[in-house]
């Protein structure tokens, strides 16, 4: 923590710098270091959050996965701007992302889903997230069906079910420093990949 982030070290692309941050916090064996919390906003305005997982991510964005019908989905198909961010406590950072989320290639999530464990890809099938149910038997249930449903072979990807794109325009990166002076650094889009680096006051 008392190093700092200093200015002269960051590099000027900004999924770089992410990259060399990511794999740091890796390094330490932090549980889920790719969780990061997403931020919605319904029709009302009402923001909502949560932790999902980053799968992917490029210089085209931040790539993760849901299903189409669940509130996040909802509200993003209403309004694509987001936010994310990764709270790497242990390691005294965290990366703010703000952008636009878009669906990725159906080819694209089936790439994914295959790789999941079969479990995965059932409950992917099994559950209608973020709808109201009236006991976890139901959900049970529903799991031992679609079992039964795939029993013989591959399961295939859901229609209803696949990745989102973060396509950044504003990257923080947030480093705590001693007596609450943290180091802030944040890159904005000017166009295509050419970014603006400024510091923020802590």
């Amino acid at each position: 923590m008392a190093q700092g982030l200093p200015r002269a070290s960051l590099d000027a692309d900004p999924i770089r710098q992410f990259e060399q941050w990511y794999q740091a916090a890796i390094a330490t064996g932090i549980p889920e270091p790719n969780a990061m919390s997403l931020c919605t906003v319904d029709a009302s305005g009402q923001p909502f959050a949560r932790t999902v997982l980053m799968k992917l991510f490029d210089h085209r964005g931040f790539v993760f996965f849901t299903n189409f019908e669940s509130r996040k989905a909802q509200q993003i198909a209403g309004n694509p701007k987001v936010a994310l961010l990764f709270p790497w406590v242990a390691l005294a950072r965290q990366v703010q992302i703000t952008g636009q989320a878009q669906r990725i290639s159906s080819l694209d999530s089936l790439t994914y889903f295959t790789t999941r464990p079969r479990g995965s890809q059932i409950g992917a099938w099994a559950s209608p997230q973020s709808q109201v149910i009236t006991s976890r038997s139901l959900l049970e249930s529903k799991v031992a069906e679609m079992k039964q449903r795939f029993a013989d072979g591959e399961i295939p990807l859901p229609d209803f079910w696949g990745g989102y794109r973060v396509v950044p325009n504003l990257i923080e990166f947030w480093q705590g420093r001693e007596s609450r002076l943290h180091d802030r650094f944040v890159y904005s889009r000017e166009r295509g990949d050419t970014w603006h680096i400024d510091r923020l006051a802590p």
